[in-house]
């Protein structure tokens, strides 16, 4: 297999990150939420196949509010700790509609290729 055949791995990084944006905005935008319940959502959702580390996480959500995709604030409740919940904010909302047909054109594009051809 020529080296072409493989993804660099800078590639398959940057794919990563755009799958884990786009898993976080999707989540927000059913509602506001916490670091802590987005992490526990995805993997729950994901059937523990996808698992969010709170260092990775909280570093993505930094970057998705420094792009004012989300908007964070913190929220303090008697006898809980204090927890900064995340909404998507209008920008994020169209972020995530670019990313969702992104997303179905690499789908269609790997189904296409990963189905066999009716032999002749």
């Amino acid at each position: 297999m020529s080296s072409r055949a493989r993804p660099a791995p800078s590639a398959d990084k940057e794919k990563k990150k755009a799958a884990a944006e786009m898993l976080v905005l999707s989540l927000l935008e059913e509602r506001q939420r916490h670091g802590y319940e987005i992490a526990k959502l995805i993997g729950e959702r994901s059937g523990g196949v996808l698992d969010f580390h709170a260092a990775s996480l909280y570093t993505l959500l930094s970057r998705l509010e420094g792009r004012g995709w989300i908007a964070g604030r913190w929220v303090e409740k008697a006898g809980e700790r204090r927890r900064r919940f995340y909404r998507l904010t209008p920008a994020g909302i169209t972020e995530l509609a670019a990313k969702r047909r992104s997303w179905q054109v690499f789908v269609q594009a790997v189904e296409q290729v990963l189905v066999p051809e009716p032999a002749p």
